[in-house]
């Protein structure tokens, strides 16, 4: 089994920073891949972005391209997301998810595991 712990979240004003992390523990080798999504109540969940643990390749969302970006420490068996330039529309529930196959990197019914979510609030 796995599990994946969010932290990071908060309140921050607009244009502001906030860097999340995703602490797995388990058997996380059966994980090739890592993703952030969101989710606003009444709102379908959102891809944020993913990275491969192996290669480091790294996939986004357009509307969050060239402001967030993901990365990954393996020997912390840690999964990051840095987010910059923060807009109102980015105020979310920010979970993070493993999968052990190799998926749609944007479709989060491809992900076997989940965190139980950070709520990350932007105001103007």
């Amino acid at each position: 089994q796995v599990q994946l712990v969010e932290s990071g979240g908060g309140l921050v004003q607009a244009g502001g920073s906030l860097r999340l992390s995703c602490a797995a523990s388990g058997r996380t080798l059966q994980m090739p891949v890592m993703g952030w999504f969101r989710q606003v109540p009444g709102k379908e969940r959102e891809f944020v972005a993913a990275i491969m643990w192996s290669a480091s390749s790294t996939y986004y969302a357009d509307s969050v391209k060239g402001r967030f970006a993901i990365s990954r420490d393996n020997a912390k068996n840690t999964v990051y997301l840095q987010m910059n330039s923060l807009k109102p529309d980015d105020t979310a529930v920010y979970y993070c998810a493993g999968t052990t196959g190799i998926p749609r990197m944007w479709m989060g019914d491809d992900y076997d595991y989940w965190g139980q979510g950070t709520q990350v609030t932007v105001s103007t």
